[in-house]
């Protein structure tokens, strides 16, 4: 009637058109179907959620009775410790004289079946304060309620915080770590005793980075307590350069097509790390079907939730699970547990399904003689002799026969949260019970009744206790949060394959986020000392450059060698350095070196050999110069100006030695002098050569004119004597001509003489020495660092200074090279026992041909071998020219010196053809009278 009357006055009136109002009816659309544990013969009772259970039942759907709630099923030993826990403390409190010495606590613990809606049901029952919810309203009577310990898992508390908020109802979670929960506007009576997740995920992305992995996977469950803190923990490793290689969700339903994709997923990326936040009954399934499919070779990176847990570390999981690093809450001992944990009352209300669960057997008779009845008529058991059907419990088993999660101390993380949770309620209720009148944090200083306190009340004194657990811990809640504080645990795997826990460091974020690990201490996967590695690409070493694949993570990249000139000295660099003017990458490209520093040293090999060609040339032409000085008086060296032989040599002897000038370290004076000199000396040698190529050639044009003149007289004279003997007259007598025709009729004297040539040759070499001084004026060569002509290396060269005035200084070389070689060319058919003409020209052709090779060879060549190609092209057109023009007057000189008189360069004996012929040397002696003879091919009358 209780429960009616509290419906019946919370229902409100409706108000019908008309203005017709009837009173509404109210009444329950449903049942619960709890799993409660009670003992509220006490002063305060405080309620506990767990999930004793890890799902709920399925129902056949029949909606033709009243709802009912589906019940639960999966036995979860765990959890139940964890309630044992709690009933151990307010055991272990209720006996205490220091704490709430006049007060006893109760209890009424609910099974969340970790499922929302049993987390629901439950809070909204614990409200009402009796077996039917009655939101809004407190419907029982007894002993007040002090706050909720649980609900279990991140989405449970959240569900219930939001109820519990509406009334500032305190609620302490032993493991809800999602960091969504530490929104005080949403859930303004939570607190926790464990750290919030937004830490763990922080520790997660330090351990991947500390290791280096930048490739990971990462699986979540479908909850809260998943998604949040999976997405801190990618928020904070993409910030630092991390990739995701894949990210799954885990079904809150079973369903085993997720799983199969979620396990091909795995199976086909190449991460070798995997961050799973889940907890233990969400992520089972998964480890299930990659157990079957042999899945190994990867690290897993565990949350609090199963790092610990016995569900998920079952025989067999070392090849798939051996070497997971994960993050566990604080341990302690809790002395006197497990001798409360293994004295179990296996008929009481609340371990009966425990015991049956443990041990495989029931302890309802009913039950047992209808399971043995079936089992009889399959043939497979029978009566025991006792009478007692088989499956039936004794109730003497004993619990530590039997290695079972349930009584395994050697762990206790989220248990010693439960404990600590118990005990900071006890403390806020102590806090609460002792406050002196008109000191208390209420209205007027008033204090609240231990015996008929409200929800708020108490809220007040849980947000500010401070206290010590048996365990000798001091703890506080900062705005509803402890110390973040993780033990670092690595899966080892001994020698019967089992796997143990090993403490491998810590990670306390009341330190600056301060994270120990030894390395030395951790056993992976692999079995090997080494941190597996994880990446999409492998690390790009210095020396090359990052670069980025199109439509793929960062993390997945190419990477490209540095170009020449560029450098990378980090790994995994993003760009290349380019190196300073003078530097040059090494070979490989992770640092820049001085640049070789290239000229035509004096000291190299081809430097003294062209040092000795050139001395040579030089050498030669002065022993040529000395052989002439001392036969000056001779014919040959009289025949053409002795002066311009000797200014050609001089000139050769310049060309030679201005070579040496191009080789060592360019400077200033080198450079100017070097082509200078070089100009100066082929415009004296053209210069000179082309004086004597104008006197040849004029002679030779003279030779041309005489014979074209005594060739008209002869054929005049012929066609006189033909037309007298035509006429028939007998005096006259015809003979022939062209057999007595001995003339050369020429002029007795050079046109040009020799101060004629002397001048043509000071003329061209002051002109050519008048520009070279402007240029020297204006724009003069200077030496300069070439980087741009061989990257490795820095070419010391000089510069023409202007480009405009070196082309016209050498083409005015050419120039007179030309005319030379035109002059030479005319006069090449002088016929003599020695033909200057022809030395001319032969020589003159050597010179362009080395020059005009010179210049494809310059252009191809770089650095100190164009200057080398420069040197030979200079000695081997001086050597041309000396050779051409002077090695046949040394050959007579030296070796033929009969040869070396007037009478034997004078003339040469005539043609068979009887033509008329000249000399180059004695064509200014005599001339024969054309008289004599016309006179000697005719006869008179």
């Amino acid at each position: 009637m209780e429960v009616w009357l509290c419906v019946l006055s919370f229902c409100l009136l409706s108000f019908f058109p008309l203005s017709i109002s009837a009173e509404a009816t109210c009444n329950l659309k449903a049942k619960f179907n709890l799993s409660g544990y009670k003992d509220i013969k006490k002063k305060v009772v405080i309620g506990g959620m767990f999930p004793i259970h890890m799902r709920i039942a399925s129902s056949d759907g029949n909606t033709s009775r009243v709802p009912v709630s589906a019940g639960c099923e999966g036995f979860n030993f765990r959890a139940f410790r964890w309630t044992q826990t709690m009933l151990f403390a307010i055991n272990e409190i209720n006996n205490r004289q220091d704490l709430l010495p006049k007060t006893d606590l109760g209890y009424v613990i609910y099974d969340s079946c970790f499922t929302i809606s049993k987390a629901v049901e439950g809070t909204l029952t614990y409200l009402t304060g009796q077996d039917e919810a009655v939101p809004n309203y407190r419907c029982g009577s007894g002993p007040p309620l002090g706050a909720l310990v649980g609900a279990g898992g991140s989405d449970l508390s959240i569900a219930t915080a939001r109820i519990m908020g509406l009334y500032h109802f305190p609620q302490i979670s032993y493991c809800s770590t999602c960091s969504a929960l530490n929104n005080k506007f949403q859930f303004p009576t939570f607190l926790r005793t464990v750290p919030n997740d937004m830490y763990q995920s922080t520790a997660m992305a330090q351990l991947v980075l500390h290791f280096g992995w930048t490739w990971v996977g990462t699986i979540a469950a479908d909850d809260d307590y998943g998604k949040y803190g999976i997405k801190d923990f990618k928020e904070q490793v993409e910030e630092a350069g991390v990739c995701i290689s894949f990210s799954e969700i885990l079904p809150k339903v079973h369903s085993p097509e997720d799983i199969q994709r979620i396990v091909e997923t795995v199976v086909e990326s190449t991460a070798k790390i995997i961050v799973v936040f889940s907890s233990e009954v969400d992520l089972s399934p998964l480890i299930g079907e990659l157990l079957r499919h042999n899945v190994t070779n990867r690290t897993w990176i565990a949350s609090e939730a199963w790092i610990t847990s016995a569900l998920i570390n079952q025989p067999g999981v070392s090849s798939l699970l051996g070497g997971t690093l994960g993050f566990a809450v604080k341990m302690a001992d809790i002395p006197g547990l497990e001798e409360y944990l293994l004295d179990v009352d296996p008929y009481d209300p609340l371990t009966e399904e425990f015991w049956e669960t443990y041990f495989q057997c029931t302890l309802r008779f009913n039950s047992a003689l209808k399971q043995s009845r079936l089992w009889a008529s399959q043939g497979n058991s029978t009566l025991s002799r006792a009478g007692v059907p088989g499956g039936m419990c004794s109730g003497l088993e004993l619990l530590n026969k039997i290695n079972n999660t349930y009584w395994d101390v050697s762990q206790l993380r989220i248990t010693y949260s439960v404990y600590k949770a118990v005990y900071a309620v006890a403390h806020a209720l102590h806090n609460l019970e002792h406050c002196e009148e008109g000191k208390g944090p209420f209205t007027g200083n008033t204090c609240a009744n231990i015996s008929s306190f409200e929800p708020w009340q108490l809220m007040y004194y849980m947000k500010n206790v401070e206290y010590t657990v048996p365990t000798g811990e001091s703890i506080y809640f900062d705005d509803g949060e402890v110390e973040a504080y993780y033990d670092i645990i690595n899966w080892q795997v001994n020698s019967d394959g089992e796997v143990f826990y090993v403490t491998v460091g810590h990670y306390n974020a009341s330190a600056n986020n301060s994270m120990i690990i030894r390395n030395d201490s951790i056993i992976w996967n692999s079995q090997e000392p080494t941190p597996p590695k994880s990446v999409c690409s492998e690390n790009c070493q210095p020396g090359t450059r990052k670069g980025i694949r199109q439509g793929e993570p960062v993390c997945c990249f190419d990477c490209i060698p540095c170009a020449d000139g560029e450098i990378s000295n980090l790994t995994n660099a993003r760009e290349c350095i380019l190196c300073h003017e003078d530097y040059w990458s090494n070979k490989a490209h992770d640092e820049c070196v001085p640049k070789i520093i290239e000229f035509l040293a004096f000291g190299e090999p081809l430097g003294i050999t062209l040092i000795v060609i050139s001395a040579f040339g030089a050498f030669l032409t002065i022993a040529v110069g000395v052989v002439f000085i001392v036969n000056v008086n001779t014919p040959l060296v009289k025949a053409n100006d002795p002066m311009l032989s000797f200014s050609l040599l001089f000139s050769l002897v310049v060309t030679f030695l201005c070579s040496i000038v191009f080789l060592g370290r360019p400077q200033h004076w080198s450079c100017m002098t070097s082509q200078v000199a070089l100009a100066l000396g082929f415009a004296l040698c053209l210069s000179s050569i082309m004086g004597k190529a104008a006197v040849l050639m004029l002679r030779a044009l003279a030779l041309k004119a005489s014979r074209a003149r005594t060739k008209a007289a002869a054929k005049a004279a012929k066609a006189a004597a033909e037309a007298a003997a035509s006429s028939g007259s007998p005096d006259v007598i015809v003979t022939n001509t062209n057999n007595n025709i001995d003339v050369s009729a020429v002029p007795e004297k050079d046109k040009l003489t020799c101060g004629h040539q002397r001048a043509m040759a000071v003329m061209a070499t002051l002109l050519q020495a008048i520009a070279c001084t402007v240029w020297l004026l204006t724009f003069p060569p200077h030496p300069i660092k070439n980087t741009s002509a061989q990257n490795i290396k820095i070419i010391l060269e000089c510069h023409e200074g202007n480009v405009i005035f070196i082309c016209c200084i050498f083409a005015y070389d050419i120039l007179l090279a030309l005319l030379a070689f035109i002059f030479g060319f005319i006069a090449r058919k002088l016929e003599d026992h020695f033909n200057e003409g022809k030395c001319v020209t032969f020589g003159m052709l050597v010179f362009f041909i080395v020059w005009i090779s010179f210049v494809p060879a310059y252009l191809s060549t770089r650095g100190k071998f164009m200057v080398a190609v420069q040197i030979f092209a200079i000695l081997a057109s001086s050597f041309g020219l000396l050779t051409c023009i002077f090695l046949p007057k040394c050959y007579i000189i030296l070796v033929k010196p009969e040869r070396n008189t007037e009478a034997l360069i004078r003339t040469r004996s005539k043609p068979r053809d009887s033509a008329l012929t000249g000399t180059s040397v004695s064509l200014g002696t005599a001339a024969t009278d054309i008289n004599s003879t016309i006179a000697s091919t005719a006869i008179d009358d």
